[in-house]
């Protein structure tokens, strides 16, 4: 989803800005040229940082600016089809809510919501499930899967994400710690940390001594 990437371009520095320091002026105008534009058609550009000139710059006939060469560290993030996502949900419509994940937005529509029909209150912000009574409102965390996905280069922010979380470990945080405990309980497994006590042996009784005979008389009484 993130990751950091070296790259180079090209910085149009404005007659105003020749009077500045050269890295002050490069630096300030690549944040505001790359950051948060789209590059590949894949990958939105969060940040950058360590941008420094290569060579001198180019002027071109009929144009005040000068064209520097720059190069810099860029945090990029991209979005995969089937990656498992976590965020925040940020707005509830009539159609479902907007999950937030890292610097864009996702849609949940409705019907991808849980595996219950769903009525929206919309004027307070809320979605519920008819039988679960199941709740997603502003600000809880969720975690979806990305379903379908349609970047927008001219406005990265618009961009079309289709979000899932009817699946096995999707949905709202705590849904998901709930069905890791039911399932627990239906396997019969302990909760961590517990163990069941070993049961108690039985006392073993000391083995009796039999007791002695009386020695039979072999001698007859005397008269």
């Amino acid at each position: 989803m993130y990751y950091l990437d070296e790259r180079r371009d090209v910085v149009r520095i404005p007659p105003d800005r020749l009077g500045l320091k050269l890295e002050t002026a490069i630096s300030e105008l690549a944040q505001q040229q790359f950051e948060g534009k789209l590059v590949d058609g894949q990958n939105l550009t969060v940040t950058i940082q360590d941008v420094k000139p290569l060579g001198e710059g180019h002027i071109i006939h009929g144009d005040g600016g000068v064209y520097q060469e720059v190069e810099y560290r860029a945090l990029l993030f991209r979005p995969e089809l089937q990656e498992v996502v976590e965020g925040a949900v940020v707005e509830i419509r009539k159609f479902g809510a907007f999950v937030r994940f890292g610097p864009l937005d996702g849609l949940l529509h409705v019907s991808q919501i849980m595996d219950d029909r769903v009525n929206i209150d919309e004027h307070n912000q809320r979605l519920v499930g008819v039988e679960t009574k199941r709740d997603l409102k502003v600000g809880y965390k969720v975690r979806a899967r990305i379903v379908s996905l349609s970047l927008s280069e001219i406005s990265p922010r618009d961009s079309r994400i289709g979000l899932t979380m009817r699946q096995p470990g999707l949905g709202r945080l705590e849904w998901i710690v709930e069905a890791h405990k039911k399932a627990e309980e239906k396997s019969g497994k302990k909760p961590a940390g517990k163990k069941e006590a070993a049961p108690a042996k039985p006392a073993v009784k000391p083995p009796t001594k039999p007791v002695a005979k009386p020695a039979a008389a072999t001698g007859s009484a005397a008269a």
